[in-house]
């Protein structure tokens, strides 16, 4: 049997406790889940460890600014492909306990909006693994499996 190939993502949780909201950013002209929230998000590089990448984009697309020490992996995910051409995925999901900067489209031609939501309020067009990995960070769950 083949060994299995696995792509990994990172995800950012930026919250806000007091308000019980989550940062979403809705793609746009990306080619996957267009029209849908998710979270500030992307591929982990060659040479880049979770961490570094999760910095790396949040920098790219938010425009803040996170330093390690103020973050923190808070679920794992083993997420089933979608189709055979692709490959199965293991996302981190960090929650930045701070930040410097204020949130902002960075990249316009691949995000439409972003919007702090309530967590027990999310909008009905959120990508469904995302929706699955709030709830889950909500009931303090370390570890999940999607799509199998």
């Amino acid at each position: 049997m083949e060994k299995n190939k696995i792509l990994t993502a990172v995800h950012l949780f930026l919250t806000d406790e007091e308000e019980n909201k989550i940062l979403l950013a809705r793609r746009y002209n990306t080619g996957y889940e267009d029209g849908k929230y998710s979270l500030i998000a992307g591929h982990v590089d060659e040479k880049e460890t979770v961490r570094e990448a999760i910095i790396r984009e949040s920098d790219e697309e938010a425009g803040i600014a996170l330093k390690k020490e103020d973050l923190e992996i808070r679920h794992v995910m083993h997420r089933r492909r979608e189709k055979e051409t692709e490959l199965d995925r293991i996302d981190f999901f960090i929650k930045a306990l701070n930040w410097t900067g204020t949130p902002r489209i960075m990249e316009e031609d691949k995000c439409d909006e972003m919007k702090w939501f309530k967590m027990n309020d999310l909008p009905e067009n959120i990508i469904p693994y995302i929706k699955f990995a709030i709830k889950e960070f909500q009931m303090k769950s370390y570890y999940s499996e999607f799509g199998w």
